[in-house]
C-alpha cells in the first residue's frame, strides 16, 4: 500500500514540474480610452487605444499581453497595460515611480527622460530597458508585471543613446541594439549592436555599428530585435514621427550586414507615419504588430495591425504592392482565454489612492498632493513657483492625464480652500499653448477667471479675462472637447447650471506628448502655510461627434 502511495505522489511531482508555466490573468486595471475599440462582432476597429502611449512595446507570456511606453519625464513613468486580446487594453500600473536621478528630474524636464523602452520576458523575469538621452541606458526588473518592479539601474553611462532593446540568442550570449539622438550625440539614423550581460545589468562594450540609414532611411530609431528561422531581424521605424514608415533588417549574423526592406507605410491611407512598435506572434501561427499614430494634441495613439510572413520577410497591414498599409476594421485576432478582462470605467471617486491616469509633470514632491480618504478626496497643495517663473510650462507640481478620446466631456468637482493672498488652483488644458479656469484668493475673497497662454514653451505671459466673485467653495468644472481638439470650459456651484469661460481654445501637443487636462496649485509667497485643492470627483462622457 505505501509502495502505490509513493508511486502515486511520485507521478504526481513528475506531472506537476512538467506543467507550462501558469501566469497571473487577473490584473486590476482602468480603461485607457473612452471608446471600446472592439465592435463586439468579432471586428476591431483602429485606434485601439485613443490615448497617448507613444513608442510601444508588448510581450505575451502565456495567455497575458503586457505592454509599455515612453512616458518622458512624466511620474510614475513607465506605463504597464494588460489585454488579453490585444484589443482591449487596461492600465494596471507603473514601472517606474520616479525618474533617475531623481534630483535632476525634480524639476520641469520637458521631452526629456524615458524614451521608447522595451518590454521582454526571459527566465521568468520580466525586464523593462529604456534609453534617457542625456544619462545612458537603464534597466528594470520584476518578477511580476503589475510590480514591484526594481530601481532603474544605470546599466550604460552614455550621451545620446536611445530606444534599446534586449536579446537572448540560443546560444546563451546577450545582445542590445541601439539608435542615437542627434541632439545629444551628434550623430543620428544609425543603429549599433552591443554584447551584454545575460542578467541584463551591465553592456560589455563600446558597439557595433550594424545599419546606416542616412541614404535611405533618415531618423531611423526605435529598433526590437528578433529571431525566426535563423535570421535576425530589427524592426525599426524611418523617416520622423508623422511622416516615417516601418524598415525591418534582416541577417543570418547578429553583426550584418543586413538587408532592408520596408513593410508599412502609409500609401493610400489616412494613417500617417505608421511605425514603431511591437511584433507579437501567436502559437496559432498569428502575427501581430502594435504601432502608433501622431495625432497631433492627441498625442501618439495605438493602432493593431495583422502581419504576414512572405519569403522570410513581413507584411504588415494590408499589403500594396509588396508593402504594408494600415487596416481600420479587421477580424480580432484568434486568442482563446478563459478569463477576459472586466471592464473598468475611467471615473475617479478619488475614496482611496489616487487613480492610476494621473501623472506629476515631474518626481513627485512628497508634499504636492496625498489621498485623504476620510474626505473621499485627493488634496493638493499650493507650492511655490520656480525662480525662473513664466508660467505653468515651468511647474512640476501639474497633477494631469491623457486625453481618453477625440471628443468627450469631463466634469470635476472641486473644493476649494486658499489660505493667503495670492494663492490660487484650478483646471487647465495643457501643452506648448495652455487655457484654463482659474480660482484665485483675492486680498480675501475668491474670484474666478479664465486664462490662456500662447506659446507657452517660448516663455510667453498668460493673458487673463475679467474676475467674477466666487461666493461658493465648492464648484464644478467641465471640459468639453470636440473634433480637432477644440476645447470649452465651464463653472457652476450647483453642478446642474453650467457658465461657459472664455472662447474655445484649440488644445496644443507638449514636448513629444500631446495635451493633457487637469489641475494646478500654486502661492505667490513662501509662507509658512499653504491652502489646497480637493479633488472631489472626475467623471467623464463619451462623445460621438
Amino acid at each position: 500500500m505505501k509502495a502505490n502511495i509513493y508511486i502515486i505522489l511520485s507521478v504526481f511531482i513528475i506531472c506537476a514540474c512538467n506543467q507550462p508555466e501558469i501566469t497571473k490573468s487577473t490584473y486590476q486595471g482602468v480603461n485607457v480610452t473612452l471608446k471600446s475599440p472592439d465592435n463586439g462582432d468579432g471586428t476591431y476597429t483602429n485606434p485601439i487605444i485613443q490615448a497617448d502611449y507613444s513608442d510601444p512595446d508588448v510581450v505575451k507570456v502565456g495567455d497575458n499581453f503586457f505592454m509599455t511606453a515612453s512616458s518622458f519625464a512624466c511620474t510614475p513613468g513607465l506605463p504597464i497595460l494588460h489585454s488579453k486580446d490585444l484589443v482591449n487594453w487596461q492600465l494596471i500600473g507603473s514601472a517606474c515611480l520616479s525618474v533617475y536621478p531623481k534630483q535632476h528630474y525634480s524639476s520641469v524636464q520637458h521631452g526629456n527622460g524615458i524614451w521608447a523602452p522595451s518590454i521582454r520576458y526571459h527566465e521568468g523575469v520580466y525586464f523593462i530597458f529604456y534609453g534617457d538621452p542625456d544619462f545612458g541606458i537603464y534597466m528594470l526588473k520584476a518578477d511580476d508585471p503589475s510590480g514591484p518592479w526594481s530601481e532603474p539601474l544605470l546599466i550604460k553611462k552614455a550621451k545620446g543613446w536611445i530606444d534599446p532593446c534586449p536579446f537572448w540568442d540560443d546560444d546563451g550570449n546577450a545582445y542590445l541594439v541601439h539608435a542615437y539622438a542627434g541632439s545629444r550625440a551628434g550623430m543620428k539614423s544609425v543603429l549599433a549592436v552591443n554584447k551584454m550581460e545575460t542578467d541584463g545589468s551591465a553592456i560589455l562594450d563600446d558597439g557595433v555599428l550594424v545599419f546606416d540609414g542616412h541614404f535611405d532611411h533618415p531618423t531611423v530609431e526605435g529598433p526590437k530585435f528578433h529571431k525566426r528561422n535563423g535570421y535576425y531581424y530589427i524592426f525599426a521605424p524611418a523617416g520622423g514621427v508623422s511622416t516615417g514608415w516601418q524598415l525591418v533588417l534582416r541577417s543570418k549574423n547578429i553583426y550584418g550586414p543586413y538587408e532592408e526592406k520596408i513593410v508599412m507605410q502609409q500609401g493610400n491611407t489616412t494613417v500617417n507615419g505608421p511605425h514603431q512598435g511591437a511584433w507579437v506572434a501567436l502559437e496559432n501561427e498569428e502575427d501581430w504588430f502594435i504601432h502608433f499614430q501622431d495625432q497631433e494634441a492627441y498625442g501618439r495613439v495605438l493602432h493593431l495591425q495583422p502581419m504576414k510572413w512572405i519569403n522570410d520577410w513581413p507584411i504588415i497591414g494590408k499589403e500594396q504592392n509588396g508593402i504594408g498599409e494600415p487596416v481600420t476594421t479587421f477580424k480580432k485576432p484568434e486568442i482563446e482565454f478563459l478569463n477576459s478582462i472586466s471592464p473598468v470605467g475611467m471615473n475617479n471617486e478619488f475614496n482611496g489612492e489616487p487613480d492610476l491616469l494621473w501623472q506629476w509633470n515631474a518626481n513627485k514632491g512628497l508634499d504636492w498632493g496625498m489621498s485623504f480618504p476620510s474626505n473621499g478626496v485627493y488634496r493638493i497643495y499650493c507650492q511655490e513657483s520656480p525662480d525662473k517663473y513664466s508660467n505653468l510650462w515651468d511647474i512640476p507640481s501639474l497633477y494631469l492625464q491623457k486625453l481618453p478620446a477625440r471628443s468627450f466631456e469631463v466634469t470635476a468637482k472641486l473644493k476649494v480652500k486658499l489660505l493667503n493672498d495670492g494663492e490660487r488652483c484650478g483646471f487647465i488644458i495643457f501643452g506648448m499653448d495652455y487655457a484654463g479656469v482659474e480660482i484665485r484668493n483675492n486680498e480675501g475673497q475668491l474670484v474666478t477667471r479664465f486664462f490662456k497662454c500662447i506659446n507657452a514653451r517660448s516663455g510667453a505671459k498668460e493673458q487673463h479675462s475679467k474676475v467674477s466673485l466666487m461666493e461658493e467653495t465648492d464648484c464644478y468644472i467641465k471640459l468639453k472637447v470636440s473634433e480637432g481638439a477644440f476645447c470649452k470650459l465651464y463653472l457652476s456651484t450647483d453642478g446642474e447650471n453650467f457658465n461657459s469661460l472664455g472662447e474655445d481654445f484649440e488644445a496644443k501637443p507638449g514636448r513629444w506628448i500631446g495635451s493633457k487636462f487637469g489641475f494646478f496649485a500654486q502661492k505667490l509667497n513662501p509662507i509658512n502655510d499653504s491652502g489646497w485643492l480637493d479633488i472631489d470627483w472626475v467623471r467623464y462622457q463619451f462623445k460621438n461627434d
